[in-house]
């Protein structure tokens, strides 16, 4: 099947720099492992059932969006055990250290990723049969 995409030019640039370096053998064939990884991921959490720890690693502009964020954060403070924040220029990184069902740490990540100013967020979950 073909469709088409709107990719910023610079994001384009390296993602076919890494493609080539990695020795694939065509754009598209790099497009469909990505999606297949961004699958992948999405199934992991979804499948995620009762008690589970997580660490969520998210990059954001600042100043778009920290109101809202602080406002995200406790909402979800049942699950939020501890948070850490660097700054780097207008852009922030922050970590959450979760705990929790599995259904309000998928619904904070969700709430994360709603937020345009929000670039990219990261997600490893523990399952709470992990001793």
């Amino acid at each position: 099947m073909r469709t088409s995409l709107n990719v910023p030019e610079e994001v384009l640039s390296a993602f076919d720099e890494t493609w080539q370096a990695e020795g694939l053998d065509s754009r598209s064939r790099a497009i469909r492992e990505a999606m297949r990884e961004y699958v992948e991921s999405h199934a992991e959490l979804e499948s995620a059932e009762g008690e589970v720890m997580a660490v969520l690693a998210y990059d954001y502009e600042h100043d778009p969006v920290i109101r809202d964020l602080h406002s995200v954060q406790h909402e979800f403070g049942d699950v939020i055990t501890a948070t850490n924040h660097v700054h780097k220029g207008e852009w922030c990184m922050e970590t959450a250290f979760c705990e929790g069902p599995a259904e309000e740490v998928r619904g904070l990540v969700y709430r994360l990723r709603d937020f345009d100013a929000v670039a990219r967020v990261k997600v490893m979950v523990l399952g709470a049969d992990r001793e």
